[in-house]
């Protein structure tokens, strides 16, 4: 017990912001040095952390995108966007709806045409009176919402030539067999 004293237990330290003499500056609390970088957060690869290669926004994802990932994608759109682009990306969002500034609309040419790097970019760092959301959506679920997007956009824009030849008459068939179930309530009011 001799050897056990309160000091050994309050080990002497530094508060943040608290006074230090030992620095010119007089503080405790001490900038990193210049290029110092914490283990997991080296951004060397422009394409996956800015969306952009030499400045210009990419036009290609930085990995593949699959049905989970697409999932993941909705998921992050619903929580993250849906409140003022809207479920369709019509920018009709409940935010909107209940008055405040009018949304973007994925919709429309500017941004059916946009690179994925842009979507990727805005939603980094916001755009006009939208906050970017780094802090909030880690950097691959950025690029999934983007993927998200670009679904959206396909399904609002689609044309027959975008579906595969092989499944063309399904489409043909589909509107056939709702018409068939919508009339069969009718048939057997009549009866």
């Amino acid at each position: 017990m001799a050897g056990c004293r309160q000091d050994m237990h309050d080990t002497p330290r530094y508060e943040v912001f608290e006074a230090n003499k030992n620095y010119p500056d007089g503080r405790a609390s001490r900038n990193l040095p210049t290029g110092t970088v914490a283990r997991g957060q080296l951004r060397d690869d422009d394409h996956f952390y800015t969306g952009k290669v030499d400045g210009f926004f990419v036009r290609e994802f930085p990995f593949a995108v699959n049905a989970a990932d697409m999932q993941r994608g909705q998921e992050r759109y619903t929580a993250y966007c849906t409140p003022c682009h809207g479920q369709t990306g019509d920018g009709q969002g409940m935010v909107v709806q209940r008055g405040l500034r009018q949304a973007a609309t994925y919709h429309q040419d500017r941004l059916r045409f946009a690179a994925p790097g842009y979507f990727y970019d805005v939603i980094t760092n916001g755009f006009g009176a939208m906050q970017g959301y780094a802090e909030q959506v880690p950097p691959r679920d950025r690029w999934l919402i983007a993927a998200y997007v670009r679904a959206l956009q396909l399904s609002q824009n689609a044309t027959v030539d975008d579906v595969p030849a092989a499944d063309r008459g399904r489409l043909d068939a589909a509107p056939a067999a709702a018409a068939m179930a919508a009339a069969e309530p009718a048939k057997k009011a009549e009866h």
